[in-house]
């Protein structure tokens, strides 16, 4: 998969943020290595596919293949993107999309709606009842093979699990990858205003993004969705407030990057008209 648009940091942005010489500053190491960016151009979308199609389908087998390589949904057209890649080669390393309500139809369901029908907790949550263009669903989170490093990972989805909370000493195995494509779609939730954030995740993760300091809570019972997964909420407006001190400087930068690729396509929010 070719990716181009990468951008390398210059000597002395390379010398400031060498990761050794601040090791616990997850925001800098992030920055040295790394770069998430909206998916706002039909070049970085591209990519954002490419990915999915990678591991959804050639990876994992839970999508057919395309011909033309590109994994593509209905709910595509109503959702912003995330894009993960290395800075200086702009390797691709990962996606996920932020699904908002369809604007000529906003009370279509959301994929989390259907699947979860029966088993949302409506007491704690009804998505009916929420405003619709206050709620989305974070969904498609891909990470590449050669970025997949838990044991047994190559059969078991690409997603977030209690592993992702122990830090590793590898540059080239940054801790948090599959945090860092939440805290992006996150980003783009409060850029937009979305402040209802529903996610499937496995059962137990809503206490470890706790530790983190997300304000999630699980609003339903478990399903069947490639493994067992339960619904959760999260609040974007709390986002921030609640971040530990480790994880804050990680979100600065990429709620810059998000701010400053939203400012270069002034047109992408018309979307949402």
């Amino acid at each position: 998969m070719n990716v181009v648009g990468a951008a390398a940091p210059d000597a002395s942005e390379g010398q400031r943020m060498d990761p050794r010489s601040r090791p616990n500053d997850l925001g800098e190491r992030f920055r040295q290595w790394f770069e998430l960016v909206p998916a706002l151009d039909e070049v970085t979308l591209d990519q954002v596919f490419r990915i999915r199609h990678e591991v959804y389908c050639r990876d994992l087998g839970w999508e057919p293949t395309r011909d033309d390589g590109r994994e593509v949904d209905e709910f595509d057209a109503h959702s912003f993107h995330c894009l993960l890649r290395r800075r200086e080669s702009g390797e691709p390393v990962g996606c996920t999309r932020l699904i908002l309500a369809r604007p000529q139809a906003p009370d279509a369901p959301l994929p989390f709606e259907t699947a979860c029908g029966d088993v949302l907790d409506r007491s704690a949550v009804d998505p009916a009842r929420l405003p619709r263009r206050s709620l989305c669903e974070v969904s498609r989170l891909a990470v590449m093979r050669s970025f997949r490093r838990r044991k047994g990972e190559e059969v078991v989805a690409a997603s977030l699990t209690q592993d992702d909370f122990a830090p590793r000493e590898a540059q080239d195995r940054f801790p948090f990858i599959p945090v860092s494509l939440y805290l992006g779609a996150a980003a783009i939730a409060r850029r937009l205003d979305i402040e209802h954030v529903f996610v499937l995740t496995e059962p137990r993760l809503a206490s470890h993004f706790a530790r983190i300091g997300f304000d999630i809570r699980t609003v339903g019972g478990p399903i069947e969705h490639h493994g067992t997964r339960v619904p959760s909420l999260l609040s974007s407006s709390k986002l921030v407030e609640g971040l530990r001190p480790l994880m804050r400087p990680l979100y600065e930068v990429i709620e810059e990057a998000v701010e400053r690729t939203f400012r270069a396509h002034p047109e992408a929010q018309a979307r949402l008209a």
